[in-house]
């Protein structure tokens, strides 16, 4: 039978089968195996359904990496069941272990598209273990979706089973591609590689060679020894890539890499979806309808019989135009809930919203409904989203139990119902009467007198530049908002390498851009002086230019440079201050140059205050890079450097060195500077998972009469980054960062990262550590957290949950990601806030 008609019989025996091997071949050890973490996609019908997984130890690294988490998670992502696969003990060199397993099962209520995820402590890439399935689901897909490296995202398949062959079903892309196979046995036969009609395109023959490219991207040791390897290209074409090939290798002990599988161009239609099978019969064609509808559970509070409603968006992420067919199910008796489409029709690679209108049930009860998505051209992959309303008051405004514990797949809608109707993409900014704004790419979102938001886009709202250029398609550059004394509005944007220093004086509404002329060509960066708590800028605030002069080792991915030098950078720091002349125009003063040897500025998370003023002064923080070859003990860390700036002589003080910040030449060490209502300077010089170190002027407004000794924010060896700091109404300093933990009971004792806080009084220490959020997964994550106050002195932190995991992001469609469409983008954003100086957190 050829593989087209093999793909296409699943349609006809979708139903659910007894539990049979997912492999033909006779075994009685595992089916099939591969190595690293991900998970696999299942096409399911209605009935009794059960994933036998099994795990072994391959001791390449002792124990590390071997205890196992699988999760079986149903279409609206409920976690259905979980099990673990604990380590079996080995030490590094010890031969593989034996063999473990555990069956997941679930009813199955309705048909839809489920899923395994597959994580293994201590090790994000799971290459300690190699692991494989049995399943009753007659169609299914594997997604090797390992943790994320510091450079090109590349996943090679992994099989470490000689005795045995194996397929590698996968859609090849239309444009040339090349397939590199290493570490086969030695005596290895030639593999073969099949079309979508299962005739043969090429014999690729094997030659006993190392190659090892694959094992270094991957850190996998590649001893001296007789071992064979191959490459094949395929040749362009424009009509292939929507029915899946197949490649066969005869011996299945291999490193595999193939473009537009398992590593990426930008033109590739599934970039960073390494979705592949070693069966061909299982194959379904998953990735053209991922995400097809999303999100994928929505919870939602309104008042007993009220009308509410819920949009969902429907995506076609294949290549041609698709309709999807859509109706509403119900686990009970059906009670009201209507679509505004039964039917959509998508041009390729699209998507638009469909509304889910229903009226509230009584106080304290809740109704679902399921929201199914139906292609009319495969109507046998189809699946739901899941929508819950209750009768009553959301949780949303209540206090926070902390930390708040994002539970896999179940986040803050999913925990307490938040659906806020203010943008949440960036962190949000107070003017003077307290109103609300957040930066979003051409899109400055505000909050207007009578308390509504509407969005001005900087396309069309940049009215005039100052001088006369040639410029449209204003964007802002990075995410901060900024006020003057006047309640004028500023941000920096950009059109194309063009520049400029926006200003509203009408609340948000027109801007005009006054332009940053120089070094157009050269990879700059910027910083505003924003809102920190007690600092409002007498005139325009100040902009910071950061423009890199040099990388260490540029040529290198991040993740492979000398570790002295990885993140060492040397940058330009420039100082632009302008004023306003008689025709009510800016004017800008001659640039300052601060420093040529400054580290990058770490802005993604804590949002750090480089830039702090009061009246004709304005102090700036930076960090600098050193020599690599210095001790730790002379340098012990980036040394941080504040200096001053006056308005009225134009001039700027010498820089005044502050304190290490641990360890040395690592731009994420970028301090942060705020003032109180006294005008005392204070600063938190930033790390890298060390200590955070914190300083605070002798004098009111002055960096140059002295400062305290510099202490750590906590006595305990503290694992920080990323300083997000602030200054309530009340003098209270308080900081928002990323904390390593381990050893907990959360997460069965791995590595995680949490989003903590610390606060100090105005007249007290640095207070004990809260962990505001536990993530869901182990291993790494950020938040990209960013901390503001309001003018009454209120918190606000805006942040997201960023696993290292790829198979979790992948699946993410929060409204960042779902606005992209493109993977990897987090679940969507939140906001908590703080009423009371940081006693109590809430949802906002």
């Amino acid at each position: 039978m050829s593989l087209i008609a093999k793909t296409a019989l699943f349609a006809t025996v979708i139903a659910l089968l007894p539990l049979q091997h997912a492999c033909a071949q006779e075994d009685t050890d595992m089916p099939w195996a591969i190595s690293g973490t991900g998970g696999a996609h299942f096409l399911v019908e209605p009935g009794e359904f059960e994933v036998e997984v099994f795990k072994r130890d391959l001791n390449i690294r002792g124990a590390r990496g071997t205890n196992m988490r699988a999760m079986l998670v149903g279409p609206d992502r409920e976690v259905l069941d979980e099990v673990r696969l604990p380590s079996t003990g080995g030490d590094q060199g010890d031969p593989p272990g034996p063999v473990q397993s555990e069956v997941l099962r679930a009813l199955a209520a309705r048909p839809g598209m489920y899923k395994l995820n597959i994580t293994t402590l201590g090790d994000r890439h799971g290459l300690n273990v190699e692991w494989g399935f049995e399943t009753n689901a007659a169609a299914w897909v594997v997604e090797t979706s390992r943790g994320h490296r510091d450079e090109r995202h590349r996943e090679p398949i992994v099989m470490n089973n000689p005795d045995r062959s194996t397929d590698v079903v996968f859609l090849p892309r239309a444009d040339e591609f090349e397939i590199e196979i290493e570490a086969l046995p030695e005596d290895a036969e030639a593999l073969t590689l099949y079309d979508e009609a299962d005739a043969v395109v090429a014999e690729i023959p094997v030659v006993a060679e190392q190659s090892t490219s694959l094992r270094e991207y991957l850190r996998m040791p590649h001893p001296e020894q007789p071992e064979a390897s191959a490459t094949f290209t395929v040749s362009a074409d424009e009509n292939r890539g929507d029915r899946p090939w197949r490649l066969h290798i005869p011996q299945a002990q291999f490193y595999l890499g193939i473009d537009g599988l398992t590593r990426w161009e930008g033109g590739d239609l599934y970039r960073s979806h390494n979705v592949w099978s070693p069966v061909a019969e299982s194959w379904f064609p998953f990735l053209q309808y991922r995400w097809l509808i999303s999100p994928y559970q929505r919870t939602v509070y309104e008042a007993p019989g009220e009308q509410g409603q819920m949009a969902f968006v429907v995506h076609n992420h294949s290549t041609g135009e698709r309709t999807v067919d859509l109706s509403v199910e119900y686990a009970g008796e059906a009670w009201g809930a209507e679509l505004s489409e039964q039917s959509v029709t998508l041009a390729p690679r699209s998507n638009t919203e469909i509304d889910v209108t229903f009226a509230a049930p009584a106080e304290g009860e809740q109704r679902i409904a399921h929201v199914r998505a139906t292609p009319r051209d495969a109507p046998e992959i189809t699946t739901y989203a899941t929508l819950t309303v209750h009768g009553g008051e959301s949780p949303v405004g209540e206090p926070l139990p902390l930390p708040h514990v994002l539970e896999p797949y179940a986040h803050e809608n999913r925990q307490y119902g938040y659906l806020p109707d203010y943008a949440v993409n960036n962190q949000v900014y107070f003017d003077l009467e307290n109103r609300g704004y957040v930066a979003a790419g051409s899109i400055l979102h505000r909050e207007n007198a009578e308390g509504e938001w509407v969005a001005t886009d900087l396309r069309e709202a940049v009215v005039r530049t100052v001088p006369e250029v040639e410029a449209d398609g204003w964007s802002i550059r990075g995410t901060k908002v900024a006020f003057d004394d006047d309640n004028n509005v500023y941000v920096v944007g950009g059109s194309g390498r063009t520049v400029g220093l926006l200003r509203s004086t009408d609340s948000g509404e027109t801007f005009t851009a006054y332009i940053i002329e120089g070094r157009e060509d050269e990879p700059r960066g910027w910083d505003i002086e924003q809102f920190s708590g007690h600092n409002t800028p007498e005139g325009p605030p100040a902009v910071v230019r950061i423009t890199r002069t040099h990388r260490d080792q540029a040529d290198v991915p991040t993740s492979r440079r000398d570790p002295s030098v990885r993140w060492r950078s040397t940058n330009d720091v420039e100082l632009f201050v302008a004023e306003e002349n008689a025709e009510g125009d800016l004017e800008f003063h001659e640039p300052v140059l601060l420093t040529d040897v400054s580290l990058s500025a770490s802005m993604h998370s804590g949002i750090p205050s480089m830039v702090v003023s009061r009246g004709p002064n304005i102090h700036v923080v930076w960090g600098e890079a050193t020599d690599p070859e210095a001790s730790r003990e002379e340098i012990p860390g980036v040394p941080a450097y504040v200096a001053t700036y006056n308005r009225e002589t134009r001039e700027a003080g010498e820089p005044v060195f502050m304190s290490f910040g641990p360890p040395p030449n690592d731009g994420h060490n970028t301090p942060s500077i705020t003032m109180d209502s006294e005008g005392y300077l204070h600063v938190v010089v930033g790390t890298h998972g060390r200590p955070f170190q914190y300083l605070r002027s002798l004098e009111p407004n002055d960096a140059y009469s002295g400062w305290t000794e510099a202490i750590r924010t906590s006595e305990e060896d503290l694992r920080q980054t990323y300083v997000g700091l602030v200054c309530d109404d009340e003098g209270a300093l308080h900081l928002v960062f990323r904390l390593w933990m381990s050893g907990e009971e959360h997460l069965d004792g791995g590595l995680w990262a949490a989003l903590a806080y610390q606060r100090k009084p105005a007249d007290g220490d640095w207070e004990d550590v809260q962990i505001l959020v536990a993530p869901p997964m182990a291993e790494y994550s950020i938040y990209y957290h960013r901390l503001t106050v309001d003018r009454n002195g209120d918190l606000f932190l805006n942040y997201d949950y960023w696993s290292t995991l790829w198979f979790y992001r992948n699946d993410g469609r929060g409204p960042v990601a779902a606005a992209s469409g493109r993977p990897g983008r987090g679940w969507g954003r939140s906001v908590m806030t703080s009423p009371d100086s940081g006693a109590t957190w809430m949802l906002w």
